[in-house]
């Protein structure tokens, strides 16, 4: 290259080796979740192998000949993976574009950390083996030698000054440095190997407890990824490096106590940690209800063959949640069809057991403090199982718990339920004691998942606007006249979801979830097309539409009663001057007889949608069209009183 850099000798040969295979950009593309690459994978490593041998056979370098021909044999390793072998293209291929796309009078671009990625590691698994063969080609040379040197000196008694015993003993004595400082070398990459699968496996750790936090967030909304097969790939791959350090471990004639222990710990870890519900229960479970879960376990192909591996669910309170480990004490629910056989999936190359018919047949409560209600106590599910891993000698005992669920026992209780549930899944914190949660919150945390609630259960992208903010802080602190901003103000579990909202029989978050259902089965359209103003408070009504002309309206949910929406529009009042009126609030049952639009089409005293939208234009696309047939026409109508 112009810039003065040395390409690699991969990079040398890439026009040979992937000139079947199209553009660069295509070998960007390679990843370890995408199987349908693994034949275009594989067609490059064989290509790759091929021409290496080629080129090794036609070199005059012996020594080159040889590392060529090592290289080519190394590289079979990825036969029974070779889409690994393309992601490590693909990034080699990456840096070295970089590289040669540096101004030479640049320094080099800063590397990432060394031995932090499982590709690297498992090359320098790679480097430890090769070391231990060619320590083993020079063992077995040293002793050839010794033999030599010792053999005529005992049976011809030859000078040990003579020079051709002074030069034997000088090459067992190299040979005897070689071997030593290539033990002391293997002994050094062993260890930095154990460090970096140290590394790559706390990180691994890291994002399976990201993926369930993130799960745990999607119940308010949150976006969430569920794809658990690359996770699966680290896993694996980590469980292998792993098992040939072990092994290379054993080859050794020295125990090396420290690395075998920590080797050991890191393997019990990934084997425990490898249990993942995959598929929650509900979170609120009604007693003799059927639901179901799955669970999936991220090593499932090394599952050691023979004997099934049968799981167990039970279900455990927040006391034994928090003391995981030991044997769960009493038992506090009584579960139907509590077990699955983990089994492997073929085409989706997962393992995972399916509890398809599970229910809670009875449900022991714990003694509640003071006002606390069984639709605030919290219960999880327990899954565990005794597994044995191919390659390992004894059978762990692993467990995963369920995200935290309540139990009722009749449908009026699902409300409250649901409002534990959305709190715990909003305001947890990660890696927190079993199910603790902050009794009060900043209102901007509150606001956001209301927000991401509201949106995600109506699967709408029109957020709540600031005056819906406003107006909710109001209702939820009982301050109508306050008109500074609430962010930083602390809302209460009480205040959200124990205490009833003042002058009615209902929480916030009854009145808030039955709005949210309303919308949901009735209103997504007009919602998500800006055609409700939605939470106002009176007062603010007042002040936007005081001055428009009779007959502007707005849409507003209902202050008074749950799930209801109201039409406040202008009108001419007695001493010629001008009111607002509010109508009767709609609620899911009059809009299932009639529609909003139909509605909105039948009151003559509303002509213009705020601030100044004429109506049959706005809405027309939601009348209901006239009959056909040839019948006379039926209809219900909305009239407003005077």
């Amino acid at each position: 290259p112009s810039n003065g850099k040395t390409c690699s000798p991969f990079l040398q040969y890439y026009p040979d080796i992937f000139g079947n295979f199209g553009t660069s950009a295509k070998m960007d593309d390679f990843a370890l979740e995408k199987v349908e690459q693994e034949s275009q994978a594989r067609a490059l490593l064989d290509q790759t192998i091929s021409l290496l041998q080629s080129i090794a056979q036609e070199n005059a370098n012996v020594v080159d000949r040889m590392k060529l021909m090592q290289i080519s044999r190394n590289m079979a390793m990825f036969q029974q993976q070779p889409l690994q072998f393309g992601v490590m293209v693909r990034d080699i291929l990456r840096k070295e574009r970089v590289l040669i796309s540096t101004p030479a009078q640049m320094p080099d671009p800063p590397q990432f950390p060394s031995m932090q990625d499982v590709d690297h590691l498992v090359l320098n698994v790679l480097d430890v083996q090769e070391i231990r063969q060619k320590m083993h080609q020079l063992q077995e040379e040293l002793n050839w030698e010794r033999q030599n040197y010792e053999g005529p000196i005992q049976q011809n008694g030859l000078d040990p000054t003579n020079s051709e015993v002074q030069r034997l003993q000088n090459h067992i004595q190299q040979l005897e440095y070689n071997v030593k400082e290539m033990a002391t070398k293997r002994f050094q990459l062993l260890k930095k190997c154990v460090d970096c699968l140290d590394q790559c496996q706390t990180r691994l750790i890291s994002r399976l407890k990201a993926w369930r936090w993130e799960q745990h967030k999607a119940t308010i909304g949150h976006p969430f990824d569920d794809n658990l097969n690359p996770l699966q790939t680290w896993c694996e791959q980590l469980l292998g490096v792993n098992g040939k350090l072990r092994q290379e471990l054993m080859l050794i004639g020295e125990p090396i106590p420290e690395l075998q222990d920590r080797l050991r710990q890191l393997l019990q870890v990934l084997i425990q940690s490898s249990l993942v519900v995959e598929k929650q229960p509900p979170q609120v479970i009604k007693t003799q209800s059927k639901f179901s879960t799955t669970v999936r376990y991220l090593l499932g192909e090394k599952v050691a063959p023979g004997k099934p591996v049968v799981l167990k669910a039970q279900i455990i309170n927040e006391l034994q949640a928090r003391n995981l480990g030991s044997v769960p004490g009493d038992n506090v629910g009584e579960l139907i069809n509590n077990t699955a056989i983990l089994e492997h999936n073929t085409s989706s190359k997962s393992t995972c057991a399916t509890f398809r018919n599970m229910s809670i047949k009875k449900i022991k409560r714990a003694d509640r403090k003071g006002s606390e209600s069984v639709t605030e106590e919290k219960f999880a599910l327990l899954f565990s199982t005794e597994i044995t891993i191919t390659g390992c000698d004894t059978p762990y005992r692993i467990q995963m718990i369920s995200l935290p669920v309540v139990v009722i026992v009749h449908g009026s209780q699902d409300n409250n339920a649901l409002a534990t549930i959305i709190w715990d899944c909003a305001f947890s914190e990660p890696d927190r004691v079993p199910f603790v949660v902050p009794e009060r919150v900043p209102w901007r945390m509150m606001y956001s998942t209301l927000n991401s609630k509201f949106t995600a259960e109506v699967q709408t992208n029109h957020n709540l606007d600031q005056y819906n903010q406003h107006f909710l802080a109001q209702k939820i602190f009982d301050k109508p006249d306050f008109a500074d901003d609430f962010s930083n103000i602390m809302v209460s579990w009480a205040q959200f979801n124990k205490e009833v909202l003042p002058g009615r029989p209902f929480t916030f978050w009854q009145w808030f979830e039955g709005v949210m259902d309303l919308t949901k089965k009735h209103l997504k359209t007009y919602w998500s097309q800006g055609l409700i103003f939605g939470f106002i408070g009176k007062q603010h009504l007042h002040l936007i539409l005081k001055d428009r002309p009779n007959g502007t309206f707005l849409l507003r949910f209902s202050d008074s009663e749950i799930g209801g929406i109201t039409i406040a529009y202008v009108s001419a009042s007695e001493n010629g001057g001008q009111k607002i009126q509010n109508i009767q609030p709609f609620t899911k049952r009059d809009l299932e007889i009639r529609s909003l639009g139909d509605r909105i089409r039948d009151i003559s005293h509303i002509t213009h949608l705020y601030p100044e939208y004429p109506k049959h234009e706005v809405f027309k696309g939601f009348y209901s069209a006239s009959p056909i047939g040839g019948y006379i026409p039926v209809s219900l109508q909305t009239k407003v009183g005077t």
